[in-house]
């Protein structure tokens, strides 16, 4: 028995369970965090291809189900918790595979982001609006703050999309896995990480704003300092690339504003 109120939408067609592990790219040295492995179809195809699948489920009668099914696989490790605070930074290098609740998938890819020094991949079956917004790129609609998160951190993919028929029960909306290989060092260079996402957020918490209305809060002379980063105070945010945003970000840390 489902429970809506926990998001869950089960995948059982072993085809797509399989390309799901096929986009992942994992390999039988690898741990792989399986993150709300409902019945266990694609926990037992991991546990197949890979070193151990540590998986994470939140919901106590699925837990006690699935300590049955993988009794005795040492390869298999079943933990009850939330994914939000689980702490992933104690398990040594490791991927990420999972059909997640569409409820928690930016602050779930935020926190993941936050054990990025042994975090590698992120492969995710999501809400296609969601994955839309993550490889999005400059001047579409769609491109926005989790577009520059993620692909400040990772090299984003969107692998193929799941019709909500595919699911049970069946959820509102179609669905799309997105593979994020997880970069060493951030994608560009910048100054002063936490400030560069301040002006990021802030300048698309006003996103139909110009600008140079939207950055007032960055100081009276705004436009005349993105005028120097070679930025039209007129432009809206969506219009601007990674690289255009670390440099505004990097003047504005210089000017120490």
């Amino acid at each position: 028995m489902t429970k809506r109120r926990l998001g869950q939408h089960f995948l059982f067609d072993p085809t797509i369970l399989r390309r799901i592990i096929q986009s992942a790219k994992v390999s039988e040295n690898d741990t792989v965090v399986e993150i709300g492995p409902g019945p266990g179809r694609l926990t037992r195809l991991l546990s197949e291809q890979v070193k151990k699948v540590i998986a994470i489920e939140l919901d106590h009668a699925l837990v006690e189900k699935l300590k049955g099914e993988f009794f005795g696989i040492g390869s298999v490790e079943i933990i009850q918790g939330d994914a939000l605070k689980f702490f992933y930074e104690g398990i040594g290098n490791f991927k990420v595979v999972g059909n997640i609740p569409y409820y928690i998938t930016t602050p779930l890819i935020f926190r993941l982001l936050k054990a990025k020094a042994a975090l590698q991949s992120m492969t995710l079956t999501m809400q296609k609006e969601v994955a839309e917004r993550i490889v999005a790129t400059p001047g579409t609609k769609d491109y926005g703050v989790l577009s520059i998160m993620a692909q400040y951190h990772t090299l984003p993919e969107l692998k193929f999309i799941i019709q909500k028929e595919s699911f049970r029960p069946m959820p509102r909306v179609d669905s799309a896995v997105v593979h994020m290989t997880v970069f060493s060092v951030p994608s560009v260079p910048v100054m002063n990480e936490k400030f560069f996402f301040s002006i990021v957020r802030t300048a698309f918490a006003q996103r139909r704003k110009m600008l140079g209305n939207s950055l007032k809060p960055f100081g009276k002379h705004i436009k005349e300092i993105l005028a120097d980063a070679g930025i039209d105070p007129v432009r809206r945010p969506e219009t601007l690339s990674i690289n255009e945003f670390v440099k505004l970000s990097d003047i504005l840390s210089e000017k120490r504003i």
